[in-house]
């Protein structure tokens, strides 16, 4: 329990510090091409707050549950009577309810069709890959692991003779 808490914090204070780099970074560029007072939230987003500080310490709040949301889903991978198919389904479910609809929020997609639309098409594509470079990993491990089972198998099976 000590370890998934842990991965919890951890997962909450580098994507809160991620997602605040990245729209200090936004901003400074925006600023620096001459979009002066450029904000990188949402307006719409803004307008939900009684001030733009509280909007934004919100929006790194959000960023941290996002985090949150993927490092304590994955442990659905842990769960040894599922198979991969069905901890990868779970696990697709869990995050993409969670990071679609906060990000739904910041963004205030339901307003731009074009922007959810290109938003869940790349959130597939790169959950698509993940699943892709994952699955090619625990297959080499298991081929590691069925290695090293045969060779410890080799030496029983000459002292029987």
């Amino acid at each position: 329990m000590k370890e998934v808490l842990k991965r919890g914090i951890t997962s909450f204070v580098l994507s809160s510090f991620a997602g605040l780099l990245v729209n200090l970074i936004i901003d400074i560029i925006m600023n620096a091409k001459g979009m002066t007072g450029f904000n990188s939230m949402s307006p719409d987003y803004v307008a939900l707050f009684p001030s733009v500080t509280i909007a934004a310490y919100i929006n790194v709040f959000l960023y941290g549950i996002i985090g949150v949301t993927f490092a304590l889903s994955a442990l659905i991978y842990e769960v040894e009577k599922m198979g991969f198919l069905i901890q990868s389904i779970v696990y697709f479910v869990i995050t993409s309810v969670v990071s679609v609809g906060i990000t739904m929020l910041l963004w205030q997609l339901h307003k731009y069709p074009a922007a959810f639309i290109s938003t869940l098409s790349g959130y597939a594509v790169t959950y698509v890959i993940m699943t892709v470079i994952e699955y090619k990993r625990l297959k080499a491990d298991i081929k590691v692991i069925n290695e090293l089972s045969m060779e410890s198998e080799s030496p029983r099976e000459t002292n029987r003779a």
